[in-house]
């Protein structure tokens, strides 16, 4: 009898959450392979943006794996926002670009370039340098390679510091760490990197190209000047896919889920999104849009009770 009643207990117990995988499996590997891509992105020695760009894409897919994570180091000083600043309906990144081509590029330094707005910096700033739409004001050589040396140090930076990050993440609760004063408040903090990433894709990586079935928009796509409108949902997919593997591996419903909305992405044929000014390609994409909605619904209603938490604020709420 009390063999049964042990059993009835732990089953309606919240599950551990796997902060160990998430730490050792999923964000410092992550960040470090992003650093190290990077780095091979400013060891090209050319400003030729045809030698440039295959190091550029294999960032910008690095990054991809990991930009969900905007909790600790990539909170600090809005570093996740310098890494990659879409949207950007206003064109800030362009204006504050224009003015540096035009003005006096031989100031132009990594420390001078951490005082630029982030809209001009990261790999927004870079696609933009590297695929322009028209041609651009000045020889954007001295801004290429500021915008890259910079980039390398943000990169640099947030793989170094996922280091004490993640051991506070895995010490919650234990005497002297006064970030997540108990082990739920270190889950809940990311759960709700999960949900929020989910939505993220929902409503911004697919809903801005979408629109609206009259009138969909994908040159407002992310990426869409370097051919990424697709890939980025497909691999910001994958990586909160790994995420939540990693903190949940028995939440079978959210996997499938996961799994259902990410062949449904890997099934379009439509690198720029530009095809959804057909209604059958348009009614594909809002098929994947509710897909992840669905997606983000299930790990909210199976992994939330699983690991006994609920959503948090998100520093991405409200943007």
């Amino acid at each position: 009898m009390r063999a049964i009643l042990l059993t009835a207990l732990l089953a309606s117990s919240p599950a551990a959450a796997d902060t160990a995988a998430v730490v050792a499996d999923h964000a410092r590997p992550g960040f470090a392979a992003f650093d190290d891509a990077v780095a091979r992105l400013a060891d090209v020695e050319s400003c030729d943006p045809e030698a440039l760009r295959p190091a550029f894409q294999t960032a910008y897919d690095a990054w991809m794996a990991v930009e969900h994570l905007h909790l600790g180091p990539a909170e600090e000083n809005g570093r996740a926002l310098s890494i990659l600043f879409w949207p950007d309906p206003k064109g800030l990144g362009a204006k504050a670009q224009t003015k540096l081509l035009t003005g006096d590029q031989g100031s132009l330094s990594v420390e001078a370039m951490a005082e630029q707005s982030v809209a001009a910096r990261g790999l927004a700033g870079l696609e933009r340098l590297l695929y322009p739409a028209k041609p651009l004001a000045a020889d954007p050589c001295p801004l290429i390679q500021v915008t890259i040396d910079d980039l390398a140090r943000q990169a640099e930076v947030l793989s170094a510091e996922w280091g004490p990050f993640g051991d506070q993440l895995l010490s919650a609760g234990q005497a002297g760490n006064t970030r997540y004063l108990k082990p739920e408040e270190a889950t809940q903090a990311l759960f709700t990197q999960l949900a929020t990433g989910l939505e993220f894709v929902a409503d911004r990586r697919i809903g801005r190209p979408l629109a609206t079935f009259d009138k969909p928009r994908p040159d407002l796509a992310e990426g869409q000047a370097s051919g990424r409108a697709l890939a980025n949902i497909t691999l910001s997919l994958k990586g909160l896919r790994g995420l939540s593997a990693a903190l949940s591996p028995e939440s079978s419903k959210t996997l499938a889920a996961f799994d259902h909305a990410i062949a449904l992405s890997e099934g379009l044929d439509d690198p720029l999104l530009d095809h959804i000014t057909d209604p059958q390609s348009w009614l594909k994409l809002e098929i994947l849009q509710q897909a992840v909605r669905a997606t983000r619904d299930t790990a909210i209603a199976e992994l939330g009770p699983a690991l006994g938490v609920e959503l948090g604020f998100n520093s991405q709420d409200g943007d």
